[in-house]
């Protein structure tokens, strides 16, 4: 069944996930829950589908013997926080995150630690021969962690009380202002939030702000107030971005700004990037501590934060993991609040009208290079992967025969092919990645070179060769 994902559980309401389906999924949950304790706490987000979802998810929990605490309309990183600050030490958050609005799913924290890849795939196994039973009204209790969420991420940045320093947040009619608003009121901040109201049929633009169109009314806002600072969220809250009037912060851009600040306050900083992170980012950071190269995708990170003990994870997406400070999970509102603290920092130091600056000319002090987006190449589920593996055996045959000066002069040198998610080909002047969509079925391609005429001949070299790997 296709809504078994890699990192998720997701589909469409009522086509795929109906009352029978979600049932047996919060039953299956239950049997993994056991293997700790009996209880989970299930927050939603705010698509009109979710309380039903909650209902169905419930009853399948507690068919399965699982105590569930009801912790409301949140964002996704309040269940998370749940699983860090009480004796609840799984939840599952119902969330379409930045999908269309007839998509939801579910976010599974089981232990305080990601249940994904192929712990999902085991369950989709058990899928079928698990029993669907019609049950009446269930005894669920009502948990406000909000409240306690809400509190810890004030005194964490009560260095901000007061700042009079105007900021813009977009919260896109998603669940970010159920706990932003209070926060905001707390520090009483100046600040201005564009569609606050939670709101699952995202009337004003759709809710994912990796995507340049959906800034459009934060750039207005930011040209109309005057306003140096704005900060965008996905519908879920997990991912953020950062502009101001001059520049678009991409997460790896972010990851360099916030690793140099970690590293004022401690040395030895770990900071772990995915593979489509810039190489500068990579190199940025080792001048500071050391990075770590990774595979994409929040789970993944999440896992390989704990795992080495780091004190930051990146997603170009704007995933953000901080460890320093903090828990090890991607939470956008508290990932804002250390951008908010970065600027606060430096502009007390200097007299600035734009608050922003130091981080804007640290960014254009950095090596000019140039860069496409994440480009999408159509496939098959059966062939993605498949395909990356040709290419991965060409590419290592064509760097096999360039060490040995056996030919394929006319393919750019090989300096090194990084494998860890997909294939990275690490040329003389920049990289090409290739890697197969762990939730589409798509490949996925992205190029980097300090020079525009290489990065095309790169991307032309590559995609010629993608073309002859198709099985």
């Amino acid at each position: 069944m296709s809504i078994f994902r890699e990192y998720d559980i997701r589909g469409v309401f009522n086509e795929d996930l109906n009352e029978e389906c979600v049932f047996k999924i919060g039953y299956l949950l239950g049997q993994e829950i056991k293997k700790y304790d009996n209880k989970v706490a299930i927050g939603y987000d705010a698509r009109t589908h979710s309380p039903k979802l909650f209902m169905w998810l419930s009853n399948g929990l507690i068919a399965g013997g699982i105590k569930v605490f009801d912790i409301g309309m949140i964002p996704t990183p309040v269940a998370y926080f749940c699983t860090f600050m009480t004796d609840i030490k799984s939840s599952i958050m119902i969330t379409g995150s930045h999908n269309p609005p007839q998509y939801n799913g579910f976010k599974i924290t089981i232990n305080q630690s990601p249940f994904y890849g192929e712990q999902i795939q085991m369950l989709k196994n058990k899928f079928s021969s698990t029993q669907f039973i019609k049950t009446g009204e269930q005894n669920i209790q009502k948990l406000n962690i909000l409240e306690s969420y809400i509190s810890y991420i004030t005194k964490e940045f009560y260095i901000l009380k007061s700042w009079d320093k105007k900021v813009i947040f977009d919260c896109g009619n998603g669940v970010a202002s159920i706990a932003l608003t209070q926060i905001i009121k707390n520090l009483d901040l100046n600040a201005i939030l564009l569609f606050p109201e939670p709101d699952g049929t995202f009337p004003n633009h759709h809710p994912d702000p990796s995507e340049e169109k959906n800034l459009y009314d934060l750039k207005k806002a930011l040209k109309h107030h005057n306003s140096y600072i704005g900060i965008a969220y996905d519908g879920d809250a997990d991912r953020v971005a950062l502009i101001s009037q001059n520049h678009n912060f991409k997460g790896d851009e972010l990851a360099m700004l916030f690793a140099r600040g970690i590293a004022t306050q401690k040395d030895n900083v770990v900071v772990i990037g995915e593979v489509k992170c810039s190489q500068i980012m990579y190199d940025e950071i080792n001048k500071v501590g050391s990075s770590v190269m990774y595979k994409t995708g929040h789970s993944n990170l999440k896992v390989k934060l704990k795992e080495l003990n780091a004190d930051l994870a990146c997603e170009m997406s704007g995933h953000i993991f901080f460890n320093d400070r903090y828990f090890g999970y991607d939470d956008a509102i508290y990932a804002s609040f250390r951008i908010l603290e970065l600027i606060y920092k430096d502009s007390i130091k200097q007299d600035n009208l734009n608050p922003i600056a130091p981080l804007e000319n640290y960014i254009y002090s950095l090596p000019k290079s140039y860069s496409t987006d994440e480009e999408k190449i159509e496939t098959t589920e059966s062939k993605k992967f498949q395909i990356v593996d040709n290419l991965k055996n060409m590419l290592n045959d064509i760097w096999s025969n360039q060490k040995k000066h056996e030919g394929h002069n006319d393919f750019p040198k090989i300096v090194d092919i990084i494998d860890i998610d997909g294939v990275r080909v690490i040329f003389d002047n920049g990289w090409g990645l290739v890697r197969a969509s762990n939730t589409t079925p798509m490949l996925v391609t992205r190029f980097e070179s300090y020079s525009k005429d290489m990065l095309l001949n790169y991307k032309s070299c590559l995609l010629k060769l993608i073309e002859k790997c198709n099985p």
